[in-house]
């Protein structure tokens, strides 16, 4: 539990999860371990920003962050330069098209098209994911300060499918082929059924800023054929952003 008065706030903000339309002042202090006096005194204290609504039936987010989230300014622009292009891949290939950011071990998503012929993804928009088994996340990591993925590898590649890569050497391995080729590619090793295609979005420093991926069923989706069109949107996402995308040597 977090010591700080600002610790246990944003605790109770991210015990929220996407199903949770009200929860209950009791779930909230279970799922943080604050106490419950401690919560409701700091929820009530959140109600008075609008930071959440406490109703009869629970406490649920309030309007007020949905206006500071407005002014996250690098997803606004980000998803801004980068919508033509996804909507031109989701337009050719019908599959799921993402893009995401990298945030500290994960990556955060900040755009997704459903495609037209499935399967259901776990992704959503704010969702989050493990970076070292995505398409995107890879992509990232191959283009990301040696910090981050210092930090990913200290953390741990963990078996999420029978197919993720979780020995180490063969993880550095491929994403040294990443940055070589510029494509990442992830075959079930985030979810059974599903594989992706990906390519970084490279800053002007060779880091990677975001990525983006087409996401489709194992037995159905060609990754070789649809990498040349992933990468050329991203080429055209940084060219978009004013960056050269040039990758780092």
């Amino acid at each position: 539990m977090p010591d700080s008065v600002v610790g246990r706030v944003f605790s109770l903000l991210s015990a929220f999860r996407p199903e949770d339309r009200t929860i209950s002042i009791s779930e909230l202090a279970r799922r943080t371990g604050i106490s419950k006096p401690t919560a409701h005194r700091l929820l009530h204290q959140m109600a008075e920003w609008n930071a959440v609504e406490v109703t009869a039936d629970g406490v649920r987010v309030g309007m007020g962050l949905f206006e500071l989230g407005l002014l996250a300014s690098r997803p606004v622009d980000l998803r801004a330069a980068a919508s033509p292009f996804l909507a031109d891949l989701y337009e050719a290939t019908g599959e799921t098209v993402h893009l995401a950011v990298a945030e500290g071990t994960d990556v955060v998503y900040v755009q997704k098209l459903e495609g037209r012929h499935g399967p259901p993804t776990a992704s959503r928009v704010g969702g989050r994911m493990p970076a070292y088994c995505t398409g995107v996340g890879k992509a990232l990591l191959a283009h990301a300060p040696p910090e981050r993925l210092a930090a990913v590898l200290e953390k741990g590649l963990r078996r999420r499918t029978p197919r993720t890569v979780v020995a180490r050497g063969l993880f550095e391995r491929e994403l040294t082929r990443i940055r070589e080729t510029g494509v990442a590619v992830e075959h079930e090793e985030s979810s059974t059924g599903i594989s992706c295609v990906a390519s970084p979005v490279i800053g002007d420093n060779g880091e990677a800023v975001a990525a983006v991926s087409i996401t489709g069923r194992a037995n159905r989706i060609d990754t070789s054929r649809l990498a040349p069109a992933v990468r050329t949107a991203a080429l055209g996402i940084s060219r978009s952003l004013g960056t050269t995308g040039r990758r780092r040597p």
